[in-house]
């Protein structure tokens, strides 16, 4: 079992990590082309708005309420029936999200003002934020079917087609970022194009893979359909915590619009590096996962469940403390290396590194969010993580309100306020996922093995010297200024490869294996009321 989870999550993590390498190519494109100025705040506003939507339908709400009825159907029914499940889930999206995408583009306006207040008081920027919208809106529609196909192809075990949809996107903005969009009098635009024809391009790779397995005929609107009916009870209440992180960003966007022109920029940029090692580790794990717990839950094996839960934390922390401990004391150089070119002046590093440092200190918290959430979804409960959810999204919101907002308007335009907004949302991961901790040990479904006190120390002692390295190695900032392309990156090379020599190196002379990563065997203790899940 562990070997299939161990192979699964191994290749969905390397089409990821082809996709966030092209995403950081086209986020390179980006700043070296347009910076951090007007356009590019315009432009992420129009992006994030459907962006968000894409969490909430596709990759939130509707993946983890879809991927454990389907994986029911899977292991209960017969084939016919998983077709009509899936006939019917696909139409009855189509249909709605059309009506959704038809108001979004007619009331861009509204939207616009409600997602960047600030944006009203320049009216070149509203008025371009407002055209690019009404191009990126139906991105919403298409890369939510692609959605539900991965989730579909994930059931089926079918995982490297769905991670490389976003590496087909991210080549389609790189192509339209710097080949089309320069020679245009209004490139904003022409980027929002270029977003509405990469969903296109999503939908339309995946499609061919569904039909081979010949799970879908002829999609429609069947919400009478029983398992469609349950896929949309799972939705409601999932819809308001599944995406709680993307709330608090674009809640970050809207203060954020009353900032320093850039500072929309600035955090975008920096959550782009925060987002690697969450999407190539994290995410690609919780995909893994999601169709294994639910299957285990399905056909009543809680130690099986329990050990996959236990696995999933502990290579998380394995993996993702020593990514936060290099964000951290490397942000500065990162962000030389990857984004200080053209338009990317020196102004723009030192306030993207700043954000990046912030939201480094949440990347524990973000990626075990990711992993825990799926021990309540896989069970078909969502309503537990959505109470936690909007409990972390309420202190996210206070602090912003009460700490950020009103430095906003006393120094409106003084820079550095944005990394505020930064650290307030990882603090809100950070309280989601340890309440989503306490809630699965107290309903007896997370269960540690043997080790994991030896497991921490060795972690702990292997980010020590790591981090001693990185500190002492990488140095102060201003003198990557002066490399030039190629010193920069051979040098971080150094650091990179040298601090995760360190680390894992650290871990194996402290007797750490390959094979301690598997799954350990789990007796789940029975309850007090004599049952064991």
């Amino acid at each position: 079992m562990s070997g299939g989870f161990f192979r699964s999550t191994s290749i969905v993590g390397a089409f990821t990590l082809i996709s966030r390498v092209t995403g950081l190519l086209r986020d390179m494109v980006y700043s070296r082309m347009f910076g951090a100025g007007l356009l590019m705040d315009a432009f992420l506003v129009a992006f994030k708005i459907p962006n968000f939507m894409r969490r909430l339908f596709a990759e939130g709400a509707f993946s983890q309420a879809f991927v454990p009825v389907v994986s029911e159907y899977k292991v209960q029914r017969e084939r016919d029936e998983v077709r009509e499940l899936i006939d019917g889930a696909m139409g009855t999206m189509a249909w709605f999200l059309s009506v959704v995408t038809i108001v979004g583009v007619v009331a861009a306006p509204l939207l616009v003002m409600l997602f960047a207040p600030g944006f009203r008081a320049d009216g070149d920027r509203f008025d371009l934020t407002v055209d690019m919208l009404r191009w990126t809106f139906p991105y919403i529609l298409f890369v939510s079917l692609a959605a539900l196909a991965g989730g579909v192809l994930n059931s089926y075990g079918k995982f490297a087609v769905p991670a490389t949809t976003s590496t087909l996107m991210n080549l389609v903005m790189i192509v339209f970022a710097a080949f089309i969009a320069p020679h245009f009098a209004r490139p904003g635009v022409v980027l929002a194009i270029g977003v509405f024809v990469s969903g296109l391009v999503q939908l339309g790779f995946q499609l061919p893979f569904m039909l081979k397995l010949g799970l879908l005929r002829r999609p429609r609107w069947r919400w009478e359909h029983e398992g469609v009916k349950r896929i949309g009870r799972l939705m409601l209440p999932a819809i308001f915590g599944s995406s709680v992180s993307q709330v608090a960003l674009l809640l970050d966007t809207l203060i954020a619009s009353f900032l320093a022109t850039g500072s929309i920029a600035w955090l975008y940029y920096a959550d782009r590096l925060v987002e690697f090692p969450l999407g190539v580790f994290s995410i690609a794990l919780a995909t893994v996962i999601l169709p294994g717990l639910a299957a285990h839950h399905a056909a009543q094996s809680p130690e099986r469940f329990a050990s996959t839960l236990d696995w999933a934390v502990k290579l998380t922390t394995i993996v993702v403390l020593p990514a936060t401990v290099a964000l951290l004391l490397l942000a500065g150089p990162l962000t030389v290396v990857i984004f200080h070119y053209g338009k990317f002046d020196e102004q723009d590093v030192r306030m993207s590194s700043l954000a990046l440092m912030a939201y480094s200190i949440g990347l524990m918290g973000f990626s075990m969010v990711k992993v825990l959430a799926p021990g309540f979804f896989a069970r078909q409960d969502t309503k537990t993580p959505v109470k936690i959810g909007v409990q972390s999204l309420v202190l996210g919101i206070s602090l912003n309100v009460g700490v950020v907002l009103p430095l906003a308007f006393l120094y409106p335009d003084k820079p550095g306020l944005h990394a505020l907004l930064a650290l307030n949302t990882g603090i809100g991961a950070w309280y989601n996922a340890t309440m989503l901790y306490r809630g699965l040990r107290k309903q007896h479904v997370l269960h540690h093995s043997r080790g994991w006190g030896r497991t921490l120390a060795q972690v702990l002692a292997g980010n020590v010297l790591m981090g001693i390295y990185l500190w002492v190695v990488a140095g102060d900032t201003q003198h990557w200024f002066e490399m030039n392309a190629w010193h920069r990156v051979g040098w971080m090379g150094v650091l990179v490869g040298g601090g995760a020599g360190i680390y894992f190196g650290t871990l194996y002379l402290l007797g750490m294996r390959l094979g301690d990563l598997r799954h350990q065997k789990i007796v789940v203790p029975p309850r007090s009321d004599g049952t064991t899940s």
